[in-house]
């Protein structure tokens, strides 16, 4: 329940249900029969079953999910279906199942119905914040914001509220599921949110995508993020030293063909003339653009979005 309610960079909690060793069928019948699917199979719930297997004798990941599916209680026909998913890998004969707590992946919290044309996951924006280390107590700028999802990210972390705080998730319709205990979490929860401390500024060219970005904003319950249209030429800094936490276009499916070297110098030169005492996270593709900032930067996670490899990149500008 609180992996679920305040984990920011996951993709999915599960549990663990059974390990165990078979190398044939019959002894995969005979183990999975002994699992009590009870307990996660709530509301006469469908299972569903996502089989990966490596080095295994039994390999056949369709023919494993049968044996597996067999072995189950029976949803009742009146119940609408519903499925809850179990995750089976199987490497060097051993297997592992676990259920999936989650149910819609967790990056979708439910407040962005509007995005720019290639949207950045809310988990992977709130791991690019994470990384500078930040809880909300110094600005934060956003010169590339599109529709919103860094600055709202980092507004919900400034002011300590849960990102599963509205979200419904598998493990609420299991048999076990304690609804007075997840009630009480929410209610913790509550007691130390605060006001937004500190100025969240969001910029864009585009004027449509600041429009979504407001929009959403105020479906996240930040509407105090403060949003503008403007170049990143434009970009000024507000009092204090702060943090940029940024998703700049890539060169790919935004800007197919665009040579953007030009636009990442002036974006550097944006950092060194107004920025000079602050840090400054990025996701970046390519090496060649990062070298057109004229910072000194590091990587520090690697990850993909829309199938293409990323590194944050991080460093302080006056470096």
């Amino acid at each position: 329940m609180r992996a679920n309610l305040w984990l920011r960079s996951a993709s999915r909690v599960v549990v663990r249900v059974a390990t165990f060793r078979a190398t044939e069928f019959y002894e995969l019948e005979k183990r999975a029969q002994r699992i009590e699917w009870e307990r996660y199979l709530g509301n006469g719930a469908t299972p569903e079953f996502r089989v990966t297997a490596r080095k295994s004798k039994l390999y056949h990941s369709d023919a494993i999910a049968q044996r597996l599916a067999a072995a189950c209680p029976r949803p009742s026909a009146a119940v609408s279906p519903r499925s809850q998913l179990f995750i089976v890998r199987v490497v060097n004969n051993e297997f592992t199942i676990s259920a999936d707590t989650s149910g819609d992946l967790l990056h979708m919290r439910g407040y962005r119905q509007e995005a720019g044309k290639a949207p950045l996951r809310e988990n992977l924006a709130a791991a690019l914040v994470l990384s500078l280390d930040w809880s909300g107590e110094t600005p934060l700028v956003d010169p590339f914001c599109g529709s919103g999802t860094i600055p709202i990210e980092a507004a919900l972390i400034a002011r300590r509220v849960p990102p599963g705080r509205h979200r419904h998730f598998a493990f609420m319709t299991w048999p076990e599921s304690e609804k007075k205990r997840w009630h009480q979490l929410l209610s913790a929860a509550d007691a130390v949110s605060r006001d937004l401390p500190v100025e969240i500024l969001g910029s864009d060219r585009d004027a449509g995508v600041i429009e979504a970005a407001q929009a959403n904003a105020a479906r996240a319950g930040v509407p105090e993020v403060r949003f503008s249209v403007a170049p990143v030429s434009a970009v000024e800094a507000p009092a204090g030293i702060g943090v940029i936490a940024t998703n700049p276009p890539y060169g790919k499916r935004v800007s197919e063909g665009r040579d953007l070297r030009n636009l990442y110098a002036q974006f550097g030169h944006t950092l060194r003339s107004r920025f000079g005492e602050w840090t400054v996270a990025m996701f970046s593709p390519e090496p060649r653009l990062d070298k057109q900032l004229g910072l000194a930067m590091r990587p520090e996670f690697r990850t993909e979005t829309g199938g293409i490899p990323i590194a944050a990149m991080v460093g302080k500008v006056a470096d």
